[in-house]
């Protein structure tokens, strides 16, 4: 057996030969996007191949040339899959409880190839980990939802455990964990955050939560900042309310703005993902973004990208539910995997692709975040029918916080570069 990660190792030609059967992993948006590439990649050399996917976008794209694709708890049959000589079965959803063994990461390149992060000067080692799979929730441009249907996963305490020890032992410094929403099962996540952090008191995390979470369980939070969590991801997604409420969130802005300050207030951070580009959007509405990230001191803690993303509609999405979707929606592209819209007001349209060429280019020149944001504002204002030089920037933006180096995120499309790992040798 053979590993190659396409997400920092270039596909060669001599490395895909000699197997029996390939997997690919497509956990996200931007995996699933560049697994099309590896498919092609494979079947230029090996054209009769066996390939699967799994993964939660296994569902989605690739065409004919995958025999099997393996949905959510996928473990369990990608294994008898392969033993069984990786037979074309179709697509196989699974979501019951399972259990789970530490992921061997031995075949993997070094941590060092993969995103830091970036404190104080000083880049640390970062590891993945995931105590939890699914979600309670059904927020309806998720993908998760179209798939779990509001269950969630446990992972044992000891599996997660094991799997941080060797993480530290390969050098990790950080922790980044992956579930979906870390208090999904607050008595769960709370026990393994607290016990990882008393086996290794130095090791520093970030956590994706809820809005809605994090009013819930405010009582939470000092010891959440107490276990060494430096910034939390929340999905903030808008400031329109009545985007919020269509979008099935359970959180208004007024609780954005909350979350921020609470979380400030026991030292940690908010980091705000957003999806600004629905049908109905408005320039106004991307200005009225960017005037809540400066009002609330949140530039130097957004990533570019974030206001570059626009909804993805899915196979299965809970989106197809709304009347304001569904009499807007085109034709399913099997090429960007999502069902094709065009906004109401073509000035949105125009606004995400631009906003998308700067983010891209800016992450490809390693252009600072805030300057970029900056310019970004002034596009958004620019569209809305306003003076670009009318953007000034806030008399405070704290900088230096804590950040991923790698800012590309879940529903974004894959970069110029990304896409070269897979292309480039083919």
């Amino acid at each position: 057996m053979s590993v190659l990660d396409a997400s920092v190792e270039p596909i060669e030609a001599a490395s895909l030969r000699g197997h029996d059967a390939v997997a690919v992993s497509v956990p996200m948006h931007t995996a699933s996007r560049l697994a099309q590439d590896v498919v092609r990649a494979v079947k230029s050399v090996e054209p009769e191949i066996p390939i699967a996917l799994y993964g939660l976008y296994a569902g989605e794209g690739a065409g004919d040339g995958v025999a099997a694709r393996f949905v959510g708890e996928y473990e369990p049959a990608l294994v008898d899959w392969l033993a069984g000589g990786a037979q074309r079965v179709g697509t196989r959803i699974n979501v019951a409880n399972g259990a789970f063994s530490k992921p061997d990461r031995a075949a993997l390149p070094d941590l060092g190839r993969y995103g830091r992060l970036r404190v104080g000067g000083v880049e640390r080692l970062v590891g993945y980990v995931e105590a939890s799979h699914g979600c309670r929730h059904r927020c309806r441009h998720c993908p998760i939802p179209a798939v779990y249907d509001g269950r969630y996963r446990v992972v044992s305490q000891d599996v997660v455990l094991a799997d941080i020890d060797a993480l530290v032992q390969s050098g990790a410094q950080h922790i980044t964990w992956g579930d979906p929403d870390f208090l999904n099962g607050p008595r769960h996540a709370m026990a393994v955050l607290e016990e990882v952090h008393r086996r290794h008191p130095a090791l520093t995390h970030d956590l994706t939560i809820k809005v809605e979470h994090l009013i819930a369980h405010e009582e939470l939070l000092p010891r959440i900042a107490a276990a060494g969590t430096l910034f939390i991801v929340s999905a903030f997604e808008t400031t329109d309310d009545r985007t919020l409420g269509l979008l099935d969130k359970g959180h208004s802005a007024d609780e954005m703005a909350q979350v921020v300050s609470r979380a400030r207030h026991y030292g940690m951070d908010i980091h705000p993902s957003w999806m600004p580009f629905v049908p109905w959007t408005v320039p106004d509405d991307v200005v009225g973004i960017f005037g809540f990230l400066a009002e609330h001191d949140l530039l130097g803690a957004t990533d570019p990208v974030q206001l570059s993303i626009r909804l993805l509609i899915p196979r299965h999405s809970l989106m197809l539910d709304l009347e304001e979707v569904r009499s807007v929606v085109g034709e399913y592209d099997e090429n960007t995997l999502s069902y094709q819209w065009t906004a109401a007001d073509p000035r949105s349209d125009e606004l995400q692709a631009r906003l998308a060429a700067r983010a891209e280019s800016a992450a490809d020149q390693a252009a600072n975040p805030v300057d970029t944001l900056l310019e970004m504002w002034a596009d958004a204002v620019e569209a809305a029918g306003g003076d670009r030089s009318s953007v000034v920037p806030p008399r405070e933006i704290t900088v230096g916080r804590p950040n991923l180096t790698e800012a590309w995120f879940c529903c974004a499309e894959p970069t110029s570069a990304q896409v070269g790992l897979v292309t480039r040798s083919n």
